[in-house]
């Protein structure tokens, strides 16, 4: 795009409101961890990112510019009669550059045009110059705004409902791509730029590390004076011992982690231990999840104390959710609570068990029956350290990133659809995967940190699958945890159409993905299976989950919907089960 790229110097629609006087001490704190990164806002026409980003812009006592009236003056020509004369690709060209040159002036705040973030190239600056942050909007919104205008290009002369659809299916994956997803419903706009400086004010910590270009992402836990970070990225136990020197400062640490560990990590994370000098001693458990038991749960706490660990001191799990499970309800009760710190070396704990602080070991009358809420203060989740996983455990912690999208992120839904294989390649969307996971599950807890409420629906799934677990006896070769949540999500899209809550479509379509990625979605698909539907509807009554007798399923109005059904009739359940053996 010439015109603009040549011109674009004399563009002057950047503004600092008037009679701003300067940021306030909550600004200030947010802008300087900043480190100097622009806010970019993106989403789609209409959700409102020019009106919001000017008044958080005054409220930042930033700069403020737009995108799109950057390109107009240094075109000299609207955006609708750009595309009228180039044609989109010239445009998208030229927007592209324009971006490049705003992120990379100076900081401020930055409106782009609802294609702009769709770019790679767009992303990969935003990343580097700035921390981005989407604008979600529902149709109806989007429509009653955009009909108030006319200087829509791509709804010229086209059915605006139609066409919105259209770029919501396609769009809304990529933006889900955001640091941050605030939602843009009507209103005043100073509700959007105070949901937009909370958001700030309780994530930059991780943002900041992906925008500066070093190889760490983190999220941060709040809970209060408890938060925490999880640090996620490769090389993560070679530094290991830095970071628990830094959260626990003078601390000895008891490493626990199973013998197949002590062989793949152990060394790397003693040896980091060493070099900042923090004493550490080792217990080792078997593999598996029968170490979960008040046996061995006696020996670790009993070789923890024998090896002189004080309060003050520090527990270490170094494994799956197997060792992180156990480990942490011994730093609970021994000396009635010692430091916590998790390094999950698979996938499936690196996105569930190691993030909210539930511990717990089994009972012969169900699983993680004997337990304690008790937060880590360090998460350090290496994703160099899951290329050891065979593929069965790698797709079993999958299934626990995609309950996720089910809960409550449709968007994330379909970005794993369209990149859960740069997800198995161990690409960069690994990293942000378990970014957007751990986010997910860090916001619930902050709200509910000991399930009193919608925490409950992290559980989607495991109603069913730790029913399934319970009646093959815990036995991995048929049967580990991943592949259990994985049936046990499709049994609850299922139940939930059968219910009349969500459509049969939706229900396909999570037992389409399951099954793309290789998991199982149904119960027969458990190797020699042989229990009726009578004994899975008992093992379902020991679950957690039952209140004063009474079942309670997390189901769902469709992908991206679900939610807390109390009181679900156990006849219904078991005529349900009986369906679902015979298909």
């Amino acid at each position: 795009m010439e015109a603009i790229e040549q011109h674009d110097d004399i563009a002057g629609r950047s503004h600092r409101a008037a009679g701003e006087s300067g940021p306030d001490a909550r600004a200030a704190a947010i802008l300087r961890r900043l480190g100097g990164r622009s806010i970019v806002l993106v989403g789609m026409m209409g959700s409102g990112k020019t009106s919001v980003g000017r008044r958080l812009a005054a409220r930042l006592g930033l700069d403020f510019a737009d995108a799109d009236a950057e390109i107009e003056t240094a075109a000299g020509m609207s955006v609708p009669e750009i595309f009228a004369k180039h044609g989109e690709t010239y445009f998208r060209d030229g927007e592209r550059r324009v971006v490049a040159r705003l992120l990379e002036e100076r900081q401020r705040v930055l409106a782009t045009g609802g294609g702009a973030f769709i770019s790679p190239q767009t992303r990969e600056n935003v990343v580097k110059h700035g921390v981005s942050v989407w604008l979600q909007a529902d149709l109806d919104v989007l429509l009653r705004r955009v009909r108030k205008r006319s200087n829509r290009p791509l709804l010229a002369n086209v059915d605006a409902e139609d066409t919105l659809k259209r770029l919501i299916a396609d769009r809304y994956p990529v933006y889900g791509l955001a640091d941050f997803t605030v939602l843009s419903r009507d209103g005043p706009h100073e509700i959007v730029v105070e949901n937009i400086l909370a958001a700030l004010e309780g994530g930059l910590s991780g943002i900041a590390r992906l925008a500066s270009g070093a190889p760490h992402a983190s999220v941060r836990v709040g809970l209060g004076d408890r938060a925490y970070d999880i640090l996620i990225g490769p090389g993560l136990i070679d530094a290991a011992g830095q970071h628990i020197a830094r959260v626990a400062p003078g601390s000895a640490c008891a490493i626990v982690t199973d013998s197949n560990l002590e062989r793949a990590h152990l060394p790397a994370l003693k040896a980091s231990l060493d070099r900042a000098g923090v004493r550490h001693s080792t217990i080792v458990i078997p593999p598996g999840e029968a170490s979960k038991s008040w046996s061995e749960f006696a020996r670790v706490c009993d070789e923890i104390i024998v090896a002189r660990m004080e309060r003050r001191d520090v527990v270490v799990a170094l494994g799956g959710g197997v060792v992180g499970d156990l480990a942490g309800f011994a730093a609970a009760t021994i000396r009635r609570g010692m430091g916590f710190v998790q390094i999950p070396t698979s996938l499936l704990a690196q996105v569930d068990s190691s993030v909210g602080g539930k511990t717990a070991i089994n009972s012969e009358h169900g699983k993680n029956l004997i337990g304690a809420f008790y937060q880590p203060s360090l998460v350090l989740a290496d994703t160099g350290a899951l290329a050891s996983l065979s593929g069965r455990e790698f797709r079993a912690g999958y299934a626990e990133v995609v309950k996720y999208g089910v809960i409550d992120d449709a968007a994330f839904f379909a970005w794993l659809e369209n990149n859960w294989r740069s997800v198995f390649a161990h690409g960069p969307e690994l990293t942000e995967a378990i970014r957007k996971s751990c986010a997910s599950k860090a916001a619930v807890v902050a709200r509910d940190e000991t399930e009193q409420g919608d925490r409950a629906l992290l559980n989607l799934g495991h109603t069913f699958g730790h029913a399934l677990e319970s009646l093959t006896h815990f036995d991995g070769a048929r049967l580990v945890h991943g592949e259990g949540v994985a049936i046990g999500l499709a049994c609850a899209m299922r139940l939930s159409a059968r219910l009349g809550h969500a459509s049969a479509a939706d229900a396909a379509r999570v037992e389409a993905h399951l099954r793309e990625v290789g998991l199982p979605s149904r119960i027969t698909d458990i190797a020699g299976w042989n229990a009726g539907p009578d004994e899975i509807l008992n093992a379902m009554y020991q679950d957690k989950k039952v209140s004063r007798g009474s079942l309670t399923f997390i189901l769902a109005r469709g992908v991206g919907a679900s939610f807390i059904a109390r009181g679900v009739s156990g006849e219904m359940v078991r005529e349900f089960l009986g369906e679902e053996l015979r298909a």
